[in-house]
């Protein structure tokens, strides 16, 4: 991957609301390999589990980066968009599983190159076993999808400012 967007879904697509970032990954995949929206142009779109080191690299070379994940504690339905910053104390740690912090940590002290990185969250309702959304989350993957295709298409440094903040059914 190099020099385009890049989208990261991750979570788990077995447990539910767990598995959004998935479903939203399959749709801006499946929109930009259409070519259905300009927004999507030359994006690159990744689905796991979980971040990995092995996404530093990819982060390194992207001009932006969103990740896409669940979030508990939030209201089911609603989302949030949030710019990540490498914060104190985000020392990389060779792990299996890292933060996004210590990813763009570990990013910058590999390849010596951070993009601009939005951790997209929706609030889940189930983490119950299955492979299907909830009703509520089912119900905003339209409106969590296309705030993605903002960021990501968003040619200016800065994305549409309203878009950092906590977002509902309004």
């Amino acid at each position: 991957m190099t020099g385009g967007a890049l989208v990261v879904g991750y979570g788990n697509p077995l447990r539910t609301d767990d598995g959004v970032g998935w479903h939203v990954a399959e749709r801006l995949f499946h929109m930009a390999s259409r070519a259905d929206d300009p927004r999507l142009e030359g994006v690159a779109v990744l689905r796991r589990h979980q971040l990995t080191p092995e996404l530093a690299l990819d982060i390194s070379a992207a001009t932006r980066v969103v990740l896409v994940d669940a979030r508990h504690g939030l209201s089911a339905g609603t989302f949030t968009v949030a710019r990540v910053e490498r914060g104190e104390g985000s020392a990389t740690t060779w792990s299996h599983h890292l933060g996004p912090p210590s990813l763009i940590a570990l990013a910058d002290e590999l390849y010596g190159r951070v993009p601009d990185v939005f951790l997209v969250s929706c609030g889940v309702h189930s983490f119950e076993i299955g492979d299907r959304l909830s009703p509520v989350v089912e119900a905003a993957l339209s409106r969590v999808v296309d705030a993605v295709a903002e960021l990501v298409g968003s040619r200016a440094a800065e994305p549409v400012a309203d878009l950092i903040s906590e977002r509902g059914d309004a």
